[in-house]
């Protein structure tokens, strides 16, 4: 009976070793990059979330950059991944979409999301998705209907905030970018609706970011839930309008409700509720981070400040009545405005960083990438390194004059890259030029507490960016 036992326990040590072996070290076919997989079933999962108070590269990137070089391996959430800091890595792997690599997001990511969700999709229905969204985000709807309904958005929320002894800057452009948002998508109106759209969704945020432990009381429980209370209030939308087909409301919802009704659509119920769930979270959160970061940069940069003041002033002074709405013409004319959002999405890497998975055994830059494997693209390494960029941690946005972006490019890729350059960035930026047109042309504002930035691997903002808005004197 010893004898056994014995023989078990050297059996299992046995078994227990190869296994840690195998972990440590995968098969390929050729020479991986260089770097640790971490503890099994853990990998280095952990270090990979843990806070960052730094505006530098990420410590998790930035301290295996230094041992191991610009790529190397090594686990997340159980998966193996390579992670790139090179320029020219990430440009391969952009413009090889479809053929050597495809869009991919962790497990975890797909549960919150959805196993439909518009980044997990490829091909024909990639593209069917990214016409749809242009359908409510394209230029034309931008010029001719957007413009004026953000503008009027914003000037109405400034008046109230101005009359609030502070306001918690991220968390009342995030309620006002939602509103308007989720009216253009769903006709959604807080005042009318017995349930809290945007609490579900807070709910969401604060575990989206988060380690992936299902149990009661974690933050992750937390996102599926408010996932799970978004999908449920969406889906009973979906059933008001298909059992009212005659009744029109003038939203995206609507142009939604008439693909499922083709004869002949790809469409399904499942993909459009994910799709306007995507919608929901992506063009509020990071644009209210964006907006965040934008204000506290210029509370930090008074010259900056100046500048993109006088760029708004001189374009009220041309009116015949300074007080007309804005023009297509105008918003296209600010160009330092351009200038402090790019240097803004540059220096606050809201989007930390861009999964893919090989399709193949793929050689590059001297290694080997095995089928399956993914990859993750770290915009933050490029954005903030100083060969490229002069004092890469300095706000500075003079560095992009008479530089024109219209797209991703090898060294600027905050809206993504490839085929999957994020089909939302008109709108986003349009929404920040507005904003800050409204702001700086009739407001100014003290700030009154907070203001640090916190980074985790999917956030970056100003922590209780509190500040109290005042009407200038005209």
């Amino acid at each position: 009976m010893s004898v056994g036992l014995y023989i078990g326990a050297f059996l299992l040590i046995c078994i227990s070793q190869y296994w840690i072996y195998r972990w440590r070290n995968p098969r390929s076919s050729g020479k991986l990059p260089p770097g640790s997989m971490g503890f099994p079933l853990l990998g280095e999962t952990l270090h990979f979330f843990a806070p960052n108070h730094s505006s530098d590269v990420p410590p998790f990137v930035r301290e295996r950059m230094k041992r191991y070089g610009p790529v190397f391996k090594t686990n997340l959430v159980g998966r193996p991944v390579v992670v790139s800091t090179d320029p020219e890595f990430n440009h391969y792997v952009f413009q090889q979409e479809g053929r050597l690599f495809q869009s991919w997001y962790p497990d975890t990511f797909t549960e919150i999301f959805g196993r439909q969700n518009v980044g997990s999709l490829h091909g024909f229905m990639y593209k069917y998705l990214k016409n749809m969204v242009l359908n409510l985000f394209g230029p034309e709807s931008l010029k001719e209907k957007l413009l004026f309904q953000i503008e009027n958005t914003a000037w109405k929320s400034l008046s109230i905030w101005s009359t609030q002894p502070t306001v918690d800057l991220k968390e009342a452009t995030a309620t006002m970018i939602f509103d308007l948002t989720a009216k253009k998508l769903i006709s959604y109106d807080p005042d009318q609706s017995s349930e809290n759209l945007r609490e579900n969704f807070v709910a969401f945020i604060q575990g989206l970011i988060s380690f992936p432990l299902d149990i009661p009381g974690t933050a992750y429980n937390k996102c599926l839930q408010g996932r799970k209370k978004a999908m449920k209030m969406l889906r009973t939308m979906l059933a008001q309008r298909r059992a009212s087909p005659d009744k029109q409301y003038g939203d995206f919802f609507d142009y939604v409700v008439q693909e499922l009704k083709k004869e002949r659509t790809i469409l399904t119920e499942e993909i459009a509720l994910d799709l306007m769930f995507v919608l929901l979270f992506a063009s509020f959160e990071t644009t209210s981070l964006a907006l965040t970061a934008t204000v506290k940069f210029l509370t930090d940069n008074p010259s900056t400040l100046h500048r993109l003041t006088e760029e708004h002033e001189a374009i009220r002074r041309m009116r015949e009545n300074p007080d007309s709405g804005l023009t297509w013409k105008e918003y296209k004319s600010m160009t330092f405005t351009s200038q402090v959002i790019n240097e803004t999405v540059r220096l606050a890497n809201i989007v930390p960083g861009i999964f893919r998975k090989a399709l193949q055994d793929i050689q590059i830059k001297g290694f080997t990438i095995p089928a399956g494997w993914a990859v993750m693209v770290c915009p933050p390494a490029v954005h903030l390194n100083p060969d490229i960029y002069k004092d890469p941690l300095v706000f500075n946005p003079w560095r992009w004059q008479g530089t024109e972006i219209n797209g991703a490019s090898k060294h600027f890729m905050a809206f993504g890259g490839g085929m999957r350059f994020c089909v939302g960035t008109d709108f986003t930026k349009l929404q920040m030029t507005v904003f800050l047109h409204c702001l700086v042309t009739k407001y100014r504002w003290k700030p009154i507490k907070g203001g640090e930035m916190v980074r985790t691997p999917g956030l970056t903002f100003p922590n209780g960016f509190h500040i109290q808005l005042l009407e200038k004197m005209q």
